[in-house]
């Protein structure tokens, strides 16, 4: 028996008028290969929006370039643990979430969610899972455990790969010793340094979710770290591909839309995010990412292939917790270890 990774699950928490045609810009910062092309060439053609495509690798990039006052970015996308930090750094403003026309259509876990108690700052992208994908042409054994990632066998030695950010990198090592999300302990950190930095003469890569997914389709790694989503693109391209759930557990999260401070176009990011409140433009999003969507409708328009797709549905029994929000001080101490890591 398998959960949907419905939105709801993912965090563990509780029709548009015709468009009227104006000229204008729309700057998105957004995760590599996340923005479906066909999506932003539809927006293009419905509201007469100049659509400009920016991309990062790790929510930590992302902040890093918001911070230095970068980009002149309208819409950014981030991770849910990321809207205290954006919010209370006023480095996002207000929506105005609830006079959009298609405000209807949020499921409930999205009307003031716990990352977002206003209700204003965020609106739903794309929600998933993060674990790892072995190749079973190079190794062909069970999995059960994070072990095989940290400690790989002989046919995965130095072909792996892991993500790069902190926010990716660090919980994954948390959960497998079984240590607290953003702990600040230094006894528990200096665990996790110690493991990752065990593993380390087996990584060939540290990189981005979208890099990662080439690699392990071209076949340059033969394990990885990397979202469902990105999970479930690989085994699209190579059948070998199988994600993992180990007992250990996954980490969980849910993308959402922010509008920066900064942001020159703030009506047009409205409408934009309005447009992707739409039924069929969630599904095209999922369609696309491999992930579930925030859209009340919105999966109905997705493929029998994604809404049946061992990426998406968690067996039970496998815990799952959602990503959390470290204080200043936690994420300067994850920050820490991976520059020690990488260095």
């Amino acid at each position: 028996m398998y959960r949907k990774l419905t939105i709801a699950f993912v965090l563990g928490l509780a029709a548009s008028a015709a468009p009227a045609y104006a000229e204008g810009k729309l700057n998105i910062f957004n995760w590599a290969g996340y923005t479906p092309p066909d999506v932003v060439e539809r927006f293009e053609k419905e509201t007469g929006i100049d659509v400009t495509i920016d991309t990062y690798d790790t929510n930590e990039s992302m902040l890093a370039k918001l911070k230095a006052g970068g980009g002149d970015f309208d819409i950014i996308v981030a991770g849910h643990n990321f809207v205290p930090l954006l919010r209370d750094e006023k480095l996002a403003q207000k929506i105005g979430l609830a006079r959009l026309a298609n405000y209807d259509n949020l499921k409930p876990d999205f009307i003031k969610p716990s990352y977002d108690p206003d209700g204003d700052y965020s609106a739903p992208w794309q929600g998933g899972s993060t674990s790892f994908l072995v190749d079973t042409a190079v190794y062909d054994k069970p999995i059960d455990s994070y072990e095989t990632l940290f400690n790989p066998p002989p046919e995965l030695q130095g072909k792996a790969g892991m993500l790069k950010g902190a926010a990716d990198l660090i919980p994954v090592a948390e959960q497998y010793l079984g240590i607290p999300f953003c702990t600040e302990d230094p006894a528990e950190l200096q665990k996790v340094l110690d493991l990752l930095l065990a593993q380390k003469p087996n990584v060939k890569v540290y990189s981005g979710g979208a890099s990662l997914r080439e690699q392990m389709v071209s076949g340059e790694l033969a394990i990885t770290q990397n979202y469902s989503g990105q999970a479930l693109r690989s085994r699209r391209a190579k059948s070998t591909l199988s994600y993992i759930y180990p007992k250990e557990g996954v980490q969980t999260w849910q993308d959402v839309q922010l509008i920066p401070a900064q942001a020159q176009n703030y009506e047009n990011a409205r409408k934009w995010i309005n447009f992707t409140m739409q039924p069929d433009v969630a599904a095209m999003i999922s369609n696309h990412a491999g992930y579930a969507n925030g859209i009340k409708g919105g999966d109905a328009g997705m493929k029998e292939e994604l809404r049946t797709a061992p990426e998406i549905n968690i067996p039970e029994g496998i815990p799952t917790k959602p990503t959390e929000t470290c204080t200043p001080k936690g994420n300067e101490l994850q920050d820490r270890i991976v520059t020690q890591l990488l260095q």
